[in-house]
Order: structure tokens, then sequence, then C-alpha cells
């Protein structure tokens, strides 16, 4: 069942692209809105931001052992996604599509993209997989798309070691990643990652080849 969605950006029926962001955990998608969207240049970008029933997508904290209980948290939060999902491609039918996220945003669309989810391009701010080191996680990429990964060298959430897994997992299955890591970098979306993010959804719109991403 569709969960509750709020839209921002280019209205969808003159946007050339579309994007889902998911919010972290105990956050809200009004202030994704009022802590990213709204400094991101964007134009001709439609943002599609789900609601969690919840405060958080799932209860278990970065690289928790995957559980049968969070196993099923997470594939609920999935089904919220992949509904959002239809929702923007039926709000931009012609455009390209993009997902990002913050935190346990990222944590989320990353899932998505490694069981396979397809996007046009990917924006992960301070995420890592879904689960513990030793266990056993999906790692099938659709496409070949450009992804931004970025986090903190400290950061409170997700440590630095599981990000990079993350990381690897992208690029082994064919990802063109750019990365950055910021040092003392507070646990939020710097304005650096905010231009970062600008770019790259410029790129997607005017369908621009970006050479600072590689595997």
């Amino acid at each position: 069942m569709m969960g509750q969605i709020l839209t921002t950006g280019t209205p969808a029926q003159t946007a050339r692209a579309v994007c889902v962001f998911l919010h972290g955990r105990g956050q809200t998608a009004s202030q994704m809105v009022d802590e990213v969207i709204a400094s991101v240049n964007a134009p001709g970008v439609h943002f599609v931001l789900p609601q969690s029933p919840q405060p958080a997508w799932y209860d278990a904290k970065a690289v928790d052992e995957m559980t049968e209980a969070t196993a099923a948290q997470l594939e609920n939060a999935l089904s919220l996604v992949r509904d959002a999902i239809d929702a923007a491609h039926q709000a931009v039918p012609s455009g390209p599509f993009i997902i990002a996220g913050f935190s346990q945003g990222a944590c989320l669309a990353t899932e998505y993209l490694l069981r396979g989810g397809k996007a046009d391009a990917a924006a992960l701010f301070t995420g890592c997989r879904v689960g513990a080191s030793g266990d056993a996680l999906p790692e099938k990429l659709a496409d070949a798309i450009p992804v931004y990964i970025s986090n903190g060298d400290d950061d409170p959430w997700i440590p630095l070691w599981a990000w990079q897994g993350a990381k690897d997992a992208l690029i082994r299955q064919g990802a063109r990643v750019r990365s950055d890591v910021f040092a003392g970098r507070e646990h939020l979306v710097s304005d650096d990652e905010i231009a970062a993010f600008s770019i790259l959804l410029g790129a997607v719109v005017e369908g621009q080849e970006l050479a600072e991403y590689q595997t």
C-alpha cells in the first residue's frame, strides 16, 4: 500500500527528470526538502519524497546482523520505495530517474540498487549495506549507472569501513562511482555534497557524461 508522498521541485508536467529522495532514521520527507532539496540547483527535476510510516524505515541500525525480522522490515520498506518510484514514473513518464537518500535512506537506496532495482543515476549520502559484514547480501546492479557516494571520516551512524564496503559492491557490479570522504563532517548533507548532487542531476537532465565517475 502506498504511503504518504511529498513532491517538490519542477512541476511534473514540465520536468525533464524525476528523483526519489529517501529520508533518514527519525527524519521526515519535509525535513529533507528543507535541509537538502531546497539548496539543490536542479532545474527540470521533479522530486518525490516518500515518508516512512514509522520513525525509521526499519528498526536495525547500520551493520546490525540481518535477522528474519530485519529482512521482513527491509522488504516492506523496499516495497514503499517501489511504490514511490512507480509514482515518480507516472508523474514524469519520459524522463530519466534518479534515486537518492541520506543515512538510513541512503542505506535503503543502496539495497534497492544492489537487489537489481533500476535507476539512471544515484546519490547516496552517508549510507552502507543493511546487515553485518558476515551476512550474505544480494549483489546485483541492473545497469552501469553513475553513483555519487559520500560519508564523513568519523560518522557516528555509518562506519567508514561499512560505507567502503557498499562502495566496493557497487564498483564490482559495474557502477561508475564518484566518492567523497569529508574530514570532520557532521551527520548531515554538507554544502559540498549538495553541489555534487546538483552537478549529477544537471548532467542527467542534459544527458551528459560525467568524466569523474569511473568504475
